[in-house]
């Protein structure tokens, strides 16, 4: 822009709009405000159209949902935030609530016993697609699709193909939108799942470990300079991924009231989406408040779909068009090995 030109109303007005913009985009990047800014819209828009949306019962199923679907996707966060992308969600998923169901009600487990059973092969699984993926420079995605199909075909040999079992009556509470916590009406899973949040987002931002894992992400060269470990970030990143998905397999077997071995197939997709929109990207951008911050936007769009009567297709449709537009906005932003 010239001097004259900068000297018009036109020209000062632009300038002006200039620092406004900037401070904005930092914002943005540093808080998801324009989800933020559509949670806000798009529930005053279901509450004004539809009936019943905001009353106390359909906000703590909500709330369930979300919750499900946030604590479904922690473990890809971390896993897409250092660099690598899980398939193996839905087999950790199925194994969570599969193993939850069949020792629970067939072999009347203790469940803190069931609970360290399934964290202990998740993260053995994880920890080692992890290591594998690092030390030999595989394609995760293309390990962790090997992982998925040694975990189902074990279920699969284990149950002889007809998962049993039945899911802890307390468990199934826990989940119901209709628990409580400590006598106030709050389902403790959404509890739970706000805990969970609190502890991510500290230790992502707070700690050492979090900062060698952004470090990791988004230049593993510069980290291995900065006597980063980054195998070992890999294979404990992996292997809490999966402790927390196959956690999820848990709760969903208290939802469902047992175990299925398509129970997690959803929330591959589901979740990538709550991340994505939510702004984490490849290259160690976002963090986990941003995937909350998707999964609750994508909660109260899919009940808005839901009660305007669309269909499975429209919400895959919509889902899609949201990703290729937040996809389309981050693309433009610098990645964090570019700011440092």
């Amino acid at each position: 822009m010239s001097a004259d030109t900068a000297e018009t109303p036109e020209g000062r007005e632009t300038a002006g709009r200039r620092p406004l913009l900037r401070t904005l985009s930092r914002a943005q990047e540093r808080l998801p405000l324009a989800q933020l800014a559509a949670i806000v819209a798009l529930f005053i828009y279901g509450a004004s159209t539809i009936d019943g949306f905001s009353s106390p019962g359909s906000v703590k199923s909500m709330l369930v949902l979300a919750a499900l679907l946030g604590i479904s996707a922690a473990g890809p966060t971390l896993v897409i935030l250092i660099g690598g992308f899980d398939l193996a969600v839905p087999a950790y998923i199925a194994a969570g609530a599969t193993i939850t169901a069949q020792l629970s009600g067939a072999s009347h487990w203790p469940f803190i016993a069931i609970l360290a059973v399934v964290g202990a092969i998740a993260a053995v699984l994880g920890g080692l697609t992890g290591w594998l993926s690092h030390r030999f420079q595989l394609e995760s995605m293309i390990v962790t699709l090997g992982t998925a199909a040694l975990i189902t075909g074990a279920i699969l040999v284990w149950t002889g193909g007809t998962p049993g079992g039945q899911a802890p009556a307390w468990l199934s509470r826990f989940v119901s939108p209709a628990g409580t916590t400590l006598g106030v009406g709050i389902p403790p899973v959404v509890v739970l799942w706000a805990v969970l949040a609190v502890l991510l987002i500290i230790g992502l931002r707070l700690t050492v470990t979090g900062r060698r894992l952004y470090l990791t992400g988004a230049n593993p060269t510069a980290a291995a300079y900065g006597l980063v470990r980054t195998r070992r970030m890999w294979t404990g990143t992996f292997a809490l991924g999966a402790v927390l998905s196959a956690v999820t397999g848990v709760l969903l077997g208290g939802f469902a009231g047992g175990g299925d071995l398509a129970i997690g197939n959803p929330y591959l997709f589901q979740g990538l989406a709550a991340i994505i929109v939510g702004g984490v990207a490849f290259g160690a951008v976002g963090g986990y408040a941003n995937t909350v911050v998707g999964a609750l936007l994508l909660t109260v769009l899919t009940t808005i779909l839901v009660g305007k009567g669309a269909g499975t297709a429209e919400q895959l449709m919509l889902s899609g068009v949201l990703i290729a537009l937040v996809v389309g906005v981050h693309g433009r932003e610098r990645r964090v090995r570019d700011r440092v």
